[in-house]
């Protein structure tokens, strides 16, 4: 007889290095993690992920064709799963399916008079592959309503720590940085935004001068020197005095942003590097900071794997506590797929999955789009 009550999230970030997998049961009114699946882009893959991210030569085919693509390689992530786990397409209620973001141009400082958001990995091609119903598109209805379309998290964030007793953050190590901040005095509103670069520009700063796709324990960064100068320049730049709702990307903060600020120096790439982290950990922690004096800190995402920037920020943020999300035996690896099955969870239960002090929406909503097989 079939279990009907696991939920899969599918979660592809801006550092577009693989999919994650998350097999996820909600029946019980926790949060249950019943399995973990992680599947690594190749190399060409991620190119052609990276490659939509700056207009280009005819990028509608291309973006089309590897809509398609990335269902399919989406599809074969959730046949290992489920064969792993000795599973059936009957036993999964939905697929919450983030998608691969490949451009984000929400409202920044009242510009852009028509924002948007776009996430590929086709929905429908998926449901029909998998034979399970998928529910995706969650970021569009929260910017037709005027916000952001992001951070979503926090509303899952919210549902998890619905009885935390201490002003609490999250903070998310992605492509780009996102915290949510909950806080003790319920009086005050639950906010969260994207506070700026963190491994995306990491990344392509390292593979730019090492060919490496990204700097393993921060180990590069850790041989460089802060240049302290550059990182006054970098923390000058408008988004960072942004008030929130806001959030970024990859179409902002990458290397075309950098290089004018790297024109009045001479530093060896190293120095740079070493600067970049400096940036993403000032940048969190400088919000934080901002928002409570005293706190317990979450960190997940795959940032956390940097182990320099990891004590950057515990250096910044001295007067908190600081924890992996491992700590509350919830797996890293898996905690943004996690959410995004709990958001497809949401929209069968009608539960809203946007909080409009995050995201600046007009209200409340139910995110996502259903599709069938």
């Amino acid at each position: 007889m079939a279990n009907n009550n696991y939920y899969i999230g599918v979660m592809s970030g801006t550092s577009a290095d693989g999919v994650d997998i998350a097999l996820v049961d909600f029946s019980s009114g926790n949060v249950q993690l019943k399995a973990h699946w992680y599947q690594a882009y190749n190399d060409q893959l991620h190119q052609k992920i990276t490659a939509l991210y700056d207009s280009g030569d005819n990028e509608i085919d291309r973006m089309g064709n590897l809509s398609v693509e990335l269902a399919h390689y989406f599809s074969h992530a959730i046949h290992h799963l489920l064969t792993q786990e000795k599973l059936t397409a009957k036993d999964i209620v939905a697929i919450g399916c983030h998608g691969q973001t490949v451009r984000h141009r929400p409202v920044i400082d009242n510009t852009n008079k028509y924002p948007f958001t776009l996430q590929i990995g086709c929905h429908q091609t998926l449901a029909c592959l998998t034979n399970i119903k998928v529910i995706g598109d969650f970021r569009t209805k929260d910017v037709a309503l005027g916000g952001q379309g992001a951070p979503l998290v926090p509303a899952f964030h919210q549902y998890l720590f619905a009885d935390q007793q201490q002003d609490t953050f999250i903070v998310n190590m992605g492509g780009i940085a996102n915290i949510t901040f909950l806080p003790r005095d319920k009086n005050r509103s639950i906010i969260g935004f994207d506070t700026g670069p963190a491994n995306a520009l990491l990344d392509a700063w390292c593979y730019k001068h090492t060919q490496q796709r990204y700097d393993e324990n921060g180990q590069w960064a850790a041989q460089g020197n802060i240049n302290q100068a550059l990182l006054a320049k970098l923390l000058s730049d408008q988004y960072f005095s942004l008030t929130a709702p806001k959030s970024t990307g990859r179409e902002y903060f990458n290397l075309n942003w950098l290089a004018p600020y790297l024109t009045d120096f001479s530093l060896d790439p190293v120095d740079v590097q070493a600067t970049l982290s400096a940036l993403t950990a000032n940048s969190i922690a400088q919000e934080i900071n901002k928002l409570s004096p005293k706190s317990f800190v979450y960190l997940c995402g795959g940032g956390i794997a940097n182990e320099h920037c990891y004590k950057l920020i515990k250096h910044q943020l001295t007067e908190h506590c600081i924890k992996s999300i491992n700590s509350l035996n919830l797996n890293n690896n898996a905690f943004e797929a996690i959410a995004f099955a709990w958001l497809a969870f949401a929209y069968e239960k009608k539960i809203y999955g946007n909080i409009p002090t995050v995201t600046g929406a007009s209200r409340k909503t139910i995110l996502g789009t259903k599709f069938y097989p």
